[in-house]
């Protein structure tokens, strides 16, 4: 059976469904999106292997430097907020190109950043940079796709956008070889202009002006307003988001617990950390043929489940030092492969209610995921850096999910009901 949130979709969105693309066009498109979306984790996890580096060299402790994280994520939570509407008004690719200039700009100045306090505030302003790319990527699937064609555009995203985090660590730590933790912002920069290059080339407009919102800030506040007042579209957003801070978990305290706690080096750390990120991605493709089958929710709801019993296995191990590496990283990759089936099935659904409004409705999402993510980094620290820190959030972030699911459902119930 269909879920609501799917069936309700189609009135909302401005494409309808013979106009969305296909073939070539599509797979374009997706891998265009892809690789603007991997800005973000590339900028969080390149530097994840100096992150010991960076806090001996700026004499700051490790949870200081975890800070720089922090900001990081913030950017991108808060960025979303005021560049969804932006985009909403003016369009998708001007705040766009303003964006990864922006993120330019300022990978440059963390190149020379004295002390940790700037740099942490320089990686607030890479995050904003950052959250142009990404509001705009999943607002330009809200613009041409809809049902299960927008959850299985956004699983082909998590395709291209996942190579990112494999690749990023390994990046910097080669980038490390030969220079230090400056060198890895110097390569961001780069990749920023790169980026920018290919979004003023190969990105086309997907709002046209009809479907454009007024340029005033009480519509904004009142689109803000709709979207909050929409039950299920918030209990999505809480899924979504609890569904990143396992991510977000990994990566704040991964660096730490392998190579402090589990003693690994930089590039050992850059391929256990990497086979992670394949086992969320490897979930989010078996996802898009699982979708030819079962409905988007019904997908969330079996992987939260699995995601809660593989975070209850992690922690018991963890807290009980059982297993050792093996006995971490085995239940740790469960828990993301559970991950990768709730990450791009979530957003479609929360998107899918309010395709009008896509821009809005994706910074809101954003925000709300990279703003919990902002709240988990320093709270990993918080805990001891170890491992049954990072096995405890996620354990407490599925089992939430798990409830806030739920609630979904009965909303759902109710409204077919009442129809």
């Amino acid at each position: 059976m269909e879920d609501v949130a799917v069936r309700t979709a189609s009135a909302d969105t401005g494409t309808p469904a013979s106009q969305q693309p296909t073939g070539l066009r599509r797979l374009r498109i997706i891998v265009v999106l892809g690789a603007l979306i991997a800005l973000g984790p590339l900028t969080i996890d390149m530097y994840l292997p100096a992150l010991p580096s960076i806090g001996a060299d700026l004499g700051a402790p490790d949870s200081t430097v975890q800070l720089t994280l922090t900001g990081t994520l913030i950017g991108l939570g808060l960025g979303q907020l005021f560049i969804g509407p932006f985009s909403d008004v003016v369009g998708r690719r001007l705040p766009l190109i303003l964006g990864t200039a922006l993120h330019v700009v300022a990978s440059l100045a963390c190149l020379v950043a004295p002390n940790i306090a700037l740099l942490g505030t320089l990686r607030v302003v890479q995050g904003v940079g950052c959250a142009a790319a990404m509001v705009v990527a999943l607002a330009v699937v809200g613009d041409l796709f809809t049902g299960r064609a927008a959850a299985t555009a956004l699983s082909r995203l998590f395709l291209v956008m996942g190579i990112a985090p494999i690749l990023a660590p390994t990046l910097g730590g080669a980038v490390l070889l030969s220079s230090n933790w400056r060198g890895v912002f110097g390569v961001l920069a780069v990749l920023g202009v790169l980026l920018l290059i290919l979004a003023v080339l190969a990105l086309p407009e997907s709002l046209p002006p009809a479907r454009r919102q007024q340029a005033r800030f009480r519509p904004v506040l009142r689109t803000y307003g709709k979207l909050l007042a929409d039950g299920q579209f918030v209990l999505l957003l809480v899924v979504a988001a609890l569904a990143m801070s396992a991510l977000f978990s990994y990566v704040s305290g991964s660096s730490f617990v392998l190579q402090q706690q589990f003693g690994l080096g930089q590039q050992t750390f850059a391929l256990v950390f990497g086979a992670g990120a394949v086992s969320l991605i490897g979930a989010s493709q078996i996802n898009v043929v699982l979708l030819k089958r079962f409905s988007s929710l019904q997908i969330v709801a079996t992987a939260l489940i699995a995601a809660t019993a593989a975070a209850v296995v992690l922690t018991a191990l963890t807290v009980t030092d059982t297993g050792g590496l093996l006995g971490f990283i085995l239940p740790l990759w469960a828990v993301l492969g559970a991950m990768g089936f709730v990450m791009p099935n979530a957003p479609a659904l929360a998107l899918n209610r309010h395709g009008e409004t896509a821009g809005t409705a994706s910074a809101l999402l954003g925000a709300c995921q990279f703003g919990l993510g902002a709240l988990i980094a320093p709270l990993v620290g918080v805990l001891g850096n170890d491992g049954p820190a990072m096995a405890i959030i996620m354990t407490a972030g599925a089992a939430i999910a798990l409830v806030a699911l739920g609630a979904v459902l009965r909303l759902d119930n109710r409204t077919v009901a009442a129809t």
